[in-house]
């Protein structure tokens, strides 16, 4: 399996964990490190059907785990040792670029303004800090970055929200996504 398909195909990367996971191919494996060993050694050793033990390799070979090269009427099957260096948390913190980084952050989000916006306008402002704050983070959007706003025009945008503006701006400030010195608002950039 090519390394760039095992660092960021999950499916790949599952299928590695599954080919760890059974008793059979980690024996294999301890037993292919010590030695480079052909199938039917491998069945002797192991007391078992030679098929299985085929089984178990081909399963092993397909994840990048050993490799093969013929060696007169067998086939030796050597470690990759580099598929067993990485630290586990690299193998399953890798990144995924065919997957939206924030796909779980975006379901939350969504759930979030579903639960407390009806047609655009902001039914309450949740209790929770963690949904108040997406909440807000929605309202602030509205707002252009670095661009200067008087009082009354944060009001007349907060309006389109909620009614209760004082509440709205105060919030804005405090979460830091915006900034008032002498009456005037800015949008914090992030």
């Amino acid at each position: 399996m090519p390394e760039t398909n095992y660092e960021l195909n999950l499916e790949a990367r599952a299928n590695l964990f599954k080919a760890l996971g059974h008793p059979i191919r980690l024996l294999i494996l301890n037993l292919i490190k010590i030695n480079p060993r052909h199938g039917q050694e491998l069945a002797e050793i192991l007391r078992l059907n030679p098929a299985t033990i085929s089984h178990h390799l081909k399963i092993l070979t397909e994840n990048g785990l050993l490799e093969s090269k013929k060696d007169q009427y067998y086939q030796t099957y050597s470690l990759v040792e580099e598929k067993l260096d990485k630290p586990l948390a690299d193998l399953v913190h890798l990144p995924q670029p065919e997957l939206f980084s924030g796909v779980e952050q975006d379901a939350y989000r969504e759930k979030v303004l579903r639960t407390f916006f009806r047609h655009g306008r902001l039914k309450q402002i949740p209790a929770q800090r963690k949904k108040s704050l997406v909440v807000f983070e929605k309202i602030v959007e509205s707002f252009e970055p670095q661009r200067a706003y008087t009082e009354r025009e944060v009001n007349h945008i907060l309006l389109d929200f909620n009614d209760d503006v004082a509440s709205l701006r105060r919030a804005l400030i405090e979460e830091k996504l915006m900034t008032r010195d002498k009456g005037i608002y800015t949008r914090v950039e992030k």
